[in-house]
């Protein structure tokens, strides 16, 4: 930009998970500039082919292509000995494309459904009155980049996670939501929340940024079922349906004897 910013445009969007972080990390990483002098937008001025920007996608698709696009960048800033000014208006073009994986109906060998996957491991773990009492989460992530951002995303999953399994329930009447505020939906307060520990390995992904992997639905995935195996655990009762408002833990957080 002329006033010496740099400004990293891309497709996806930013919905508070934390990706214009990291690619502004991506950035400052490859290049060394001060990171007070980038800013992340995202722009409709060009055709940038990003498609959606669901679950994980975003952290590797975009991190690599910043990565790409930073090869001639890094080589115009050396010229000018890092005078971002004298650069004003130039601008660098990345992409990162997949090239190995097999569209649905596919029926050859090795199928590849999708550039990388996720694996986690959650446990719930109940007091002696069945209540919520702590969730360990282990998650692959292939390499932390962020720890915080990390964290939050890992614990607002559980959080999420946890109101799914036993409190949340979206009722409609007529066609239309029953429910007229967030309390009424069993969304869980901050004081129902259990202690979470996450546990991050990092096993290097090879088509990932730094070996990273996005960390969207896979933080999600595995909590109603570790809540579910925890109760049957305290009960023995079987539970086949969500949420699982009959359990303890969820008569606990909806104040139900």
């Amino acid at each position: 930009e002329p006033d010496g910013t740099v400004s990293i445009r891309t497709g996806f969007t930013e919905m508070g998970q934390g990706l214009f972080t990291v690619q502004l990390q991506t950035l400052c990483e490859e290049t060394g500039i001060d990171p007070k002098l980038v800013r992340v937008v995202t722009d409709t001025r060009y055709a940038l082919d990003c498609a959606q920007t669901t679950g994980s996608r975003g952290t590797l698709l975009g991190c690599q292509a910043i990565r790409a696009a930073c090869v001639e960048f890094k080589k115009d800033l050396a010229k000018v000995n890092g005078d971002l000014k004298k650069l004003a208006g130039k601008e660098w073009y990345g992409e990162f494309i997949v090239k190995d994986t097999h569209p649905l109906g596919y029926t050859g060998p090795n199928v590849k459904t999708h550039i990388t996957y996720g694996f986690a491991t959650q446990v719930v773990i109940l007091d002696d009155d069945g209540r919520l009492k702590k969730v360990i989460a282990a998650h692959d992530v292939g390499k932390v980049m962020n720890p915080v951002l990390l964290a939050g995303q890992i614990e607002g999953s559980i959080h999420m996670g946890l109101g799914y399994a036993l409190t949340e329930e979206l009722q409609l009447k007529d066609g239309y939501i029953a429910s007229k505020d967030l309390r009424a939906l069993g969304i869980l307060r901050a004081k129902d929340m259990p202690e979470v520990e996450c546990i991050f390995i990092e096993e290097h992904e090879p088509d990932g940024p730094y070996g990273a992997k996005g960390v969207g639905e896979i933080g999600l995935v595995p909590t109603a079922p570790a809540v579910a195996g925890a109760l049957y655990k305290y009960d023995g009762v079987r539970r086949t349906k969500l949420p699982m408002k009959d359990s303890p833990a969820a008569k606990a957080i909806l104040g139900k004897k």
